[in-house]
């Protein structure tokens, strides 16, 4: 059985339009013994994932091979991008007890790989990388066996906090670019596509082992464009990369101008694994998390 999750406006199709998500959009809902275990806890604890907060496609997936993603500092961005369905406004004041909490979702998840996630804090000075660094600690504390993957903000370039996750040693640090060039200031509006890069190729500068960075395709970005955005990144030494289609999370974000083609995500994989990254994720559902356990190589 599979659900089609409906579009909420008109996109083309190769030249066509079409009011309707294609086949290769429909995803099989959550089964399985793991995934079942995993939800109950979810539940009986109220614990929060982004994977069900963001009603990911692949949470079932993820949650049965034991990877599950956790946002932090609060549900409130201080930035206001096109694409994300995250509000925009004031955030709250800082939970100094979220690091445990999260820590302690963790563990009773049995969770093997943990993805980290974050809005935008730029209302604090830290830009909330104290709370990044005590969350990786926490986890680390109460689950040792447990894998990382930090996935940051730029924070404003500000390398000092940056620092902070560095020191954390998570085993795979990610900053998405999330576009191509061209598009940037319309998507993320607040955002610099060079900053982006710079933030990468920082951490790879500090030495950390993995890096990995994420974009969307079918916001009228160019074949071209990806290309030279899959050029940028490796010039930066990223070592990840994963490619999804765009969603338009609700009428009021940017349209989908186009439904990428598996064929074509099937294309990008090979030109990105040719020019040398070590592991490409791409497909239309594919997200930032998605597969991340097998990022650990």
């Amino acid at each position: 059985m599979s659900e089609v999750l409906e579009a909420k406006s008109p996109v083309r199709e190769q030249g066509a339009i079409s009011t309707g998500k294609p086949k290769w959009l429909r995803v099989k809902l959550p089964t399985g013994q793991n995934y079942k275990k995993v939800r109950g806890l979810v539940q009986n604890y109220d614990l929060h994932t982004i994977c069900e907060s963001g009603n990911c496609p692949n949470m079932g997936e993820c949650w049965g091979e034991g990877t599950a993603t956790f946002m932090i500092l609060g549900n409130v961005c201080t930035r206001s991008c096109g694409f994300c369905a995250v509000a925009t406004g004031r955030p709250d004041t800082v939970d100094w007890d979220e690091p445990e909490r999260v820590a302690r979702s963790v563990k009773l998840m049995k969770v093997k790989h943990c993805v980290l996630t974050s809005v935008d804090r730029d209302d604090l000075r830290d830009g909330g990388s104290i709370i990044w660094k005590e969350t990786v600690q926490a986890v680390r504390r109460m689950s040792p066996g447990t894998t990382m993957e930090t996935l940051i903000p730029d924070f404003k370039g500000e390398w000092h906090n940056i620092d902070r996750i560095v020191e954390a040693a998570p085993e795979i640090v990610s900053h998405n670019m999330e576009t191509v060039r061209r598009l940037t200031r319309q998507v993320r509006i607040q955002a610099q596509y060079d900053r982006s890069l710079a933030v990468l190729r920082y951490l790879k500068e500090q030495g950390l082992p993995r890096t990995k960075s994420g974009m969307m395709l079918g916001l009228g970005e160019k074949e071209e464009e990806v290309i030279q955005s899959l050029k940028d990144l490796r010039e930066a030494k990223v070592d990840i990369v994963t490619l999804g289609q765009y969603l338009q999370p609700t009428p009021k974000h940017l349209p989908v101008q186009e439904f990428v083609r598996p064929e074509q995500f099937e294309k990008y994989k090979e030109i990105g694994l040719d020019m040398g990254f070590r592991y490409v994720e791409s497909g239309p559902l594919v997200r930032s998390s998605y597969h991340a356990e097998r990022h650990m190589f």
